[in-house]
């Protein structure tokens, strides 16, 4: 398991705090993946992408919002190629994404991150891989992704970049901030 520590003032994590937050950590993003795809597949099975994506634009960052406020954390997912401006990451967050697809590239196996950053808040990351079902909406173009579909996406997002994926590629993280 991968653990990095940022040292902020002479203060860094304990093993235990460590294990703590990783605990933590996946704990929410577990609750959170379960959440947000669950309702995601109701809407998939209702209408299809055309159901699913206008109900993603509207529901997924409230849905979040509530688990930030049930775990007393900020729930963030977020990519190096985003779909959603309000998903932007920040420079850590980029650097957490080039590292687990440096780690992929290599073959190694993908691992939650816990770290305090220079403020003392302490953070998880995971990664977020691309499975078969996502490849409707975050494949390629004229493969996975339907003309129709893409069509779709770019009315509710017209700055889109989250396509063009393979199925295991890193499509960005989990971001978790403790608030305690």
């Amino acid at each position: 398991m991968i653990l990095l520590s940022v040292f902020s003032c002479g203060k860094s994590l304990s093993l235990e705090e460590k294990q703590e937050f990783t605990k933590k950590g996946k704990e929410i993003t577990q609750d959170s993946f379960k959440e947000l795809s669950g309702k995601l597949m109701d809407q998939m099975s209702i209408g299809g992408p055309a159901q699913a994506i206008p109900f993603c634009n509207i529901q997924a960052i409230p849905i979040t919002n509530q688990l930030s406020e049930k775990y007393n954390v900020l729930i963030k997912r977020t990519s190096d190629k985003i779909r959603n401006l309000t998903n932007h990451p920040t420079k850590r967050e980029i650097e957490i994404i080039s590292t687990y697809k440096n780690l992929l590239k290599k073959g190694k196996l993908l691992t939650s991150i816990v770290e305090l950053d220079s403020d003392g808040l302490k953070h998880y990351y995971a990664p977020i891989v691309i499975n078969s079902t996502c490849l409707v909406c975050h494949g390629k173009k004229g493969e996975q992704l339907t003309v129709k579909t893409d069509s779709i996406i770019n009315s509710f997002y017209p700055n889109d970049n989250a396509i063009g994926y393979h199925e295991g590629d890193v499509r960005g993280i989990w971001s978790i901030t403790f608030n305690n």
